[in-house]
């Protein structure tokens, strides 16, 4: 199939995790003979973000890890769609859009029976800001993605597409997986998140930062968007801070701490029941023990308690911490586990499958 993709950024995951997945997807489809071209904005803020406090050098490094990976980047003025449409089967448009180029490529489908549409929902904003939502024109899609069964059900509650599906994200594989090193650990606990718009402040202080402190574990936390009071309370616990870390990298880094822990943001642990976001597939998938802050499985994607721990308060956190560091059978066994559950249900190939699926169900 030739098949088209809208995103806000492929090239950069700079305080953007929706491109971990998009590029795990993109890669499966290639290794399948598919024809993939993306579309992101010259002036996507990832990106520029990225280059603005990294330099070109980080795209350099980005070729370098997916080689077979590129994007079209455009300028929404003089986008041209009947030229990057015109051999289309199948199209995604990432809700991560302008409002105004999702409205013009559901017109240009209007026009077009050649390809299926499809818009694609992997954020919080159908909950927590659904004036904006509701802002994209919807009514010449054939449907939407979204990354978890309640975010589908507002959708089709709120009248705001004519179907859904939910299409979870998952590890890339091809990246994440068990890097092998013969060395010592360089430290106890790694975290990778960014910090950013006060959506789990408090988590983060109960369920990381004090563990750790109380414990005198030896840890480092990478991410950008760290205001200077969560730089001194990482200070204070005598915790490393590493900065920006391309996400490509993460499986080298998790290979070099024992444990790793999941701190959902507020809005997924309270109101979207079911959505893990990608993080806890790409640890498991890297075979990390994790331990997790509070969030609902309503899916059974996983095996909680089996794949990974779940701790409700942080002297729980703080237990389970010293536990897998202590009892090597235990961490062992979250390891296999987890990875298990990754590699028999939940990589970018079940998701390319699944997305095929769908595209048969409309005869595609």
């Amino acid at each position: 199939m030739q098949i088209v993709i809208f995103c806000h950024s492929l090239l950069s995951d700079w305080n953007h995790g929706n491109a971990h997945f998009l590029r795990g997807i993109t890669t499966e489809l290639i290794s399948r003979r598919h024809q993939v071209r993306v579309y992101e904005p010259r002036e996507a803020w990832s990106l520029q973000n990225l280059i603005a406090e990294h330099g070109e050098n980080a795209l350099t490094q980005f070729h370098s890890t997916y080689p077979q990976l590129n994007s079209i980047r455009y300028d929404l003025e003089t986008l041209n769609l009947d030229t990057a449409l015109a051999e289309a089967d199948l199209v995604l448009v990432h809700e991560w859009n302008d409002h105004q180029l999702v409205q013009q490529i559901g017109k240009h489908r209007q026009h077009s029976d050649k390809y299926k549409l499809f818009f694609h929902d992997t954020h919080h904003r159908s909950a927590t800001a659904p004036d904006s939502m509701a802002a994209y024109d919807l009514s010449n899609y054939d449907g939407v993605l979204a990354f978890g069964g309640v975010v589908r059900d507002i959708y089709l509650a709120r009248g705001w597409a004519k179907q859904a599906w939910t299409w979870h994200e998952a590890a890339d594989t091809r990246v994440f997986h068990p890097v092998n090193t013969q060395q010592e650990p360089e430290g106890d606990l790694v975290w990778i998140g960014n910090w950013g718009d006060e959506e789990r402040t408090a988590e983060l202080h109960e369920f990381l930062i004090q563990p750790v402190k109380k414990l005198g574990l030896k840890a480092r936390i990478y991410g950008v968007r760290y205001p200077d009071s969560a730089l001194q309370a990482l200070k204070d616990a005598g915790i490393e801070y590493g900065g920006w870390l391309p996400n490509y990298k993460v499986p080298e880094v998790f290979s070099r701490f024992r444990v790793t822990v999941h701190v959902p943001r507020r809005p997924y642990a309270a109101t979207l029941p079911g959505i893990p976001t990608i993080r806890p597939f790409e640890a498991l998938a890297c075979g990390i023990p994790l331990i997790s802050a509070p969030w609902q499985d309503i899916e059974q994607l996983f095996n909680p308690g089996k794949d990974f721990l779940v701790a409700h308060t942080g002297e729980e956190m703080q237990h389970y911490l010293k536990e897998v560091l202590t009892t090597p059978t235990i961490a062992q066994e979250l390891v296999t586990n987890g990875l298990h559950t990754i590699q028999s249900r939940h990589t970018c190939s079940h998701r390319v499958d699944e997305l095929l699926n769908i595209c048969s169900s409309l005869n595609l």
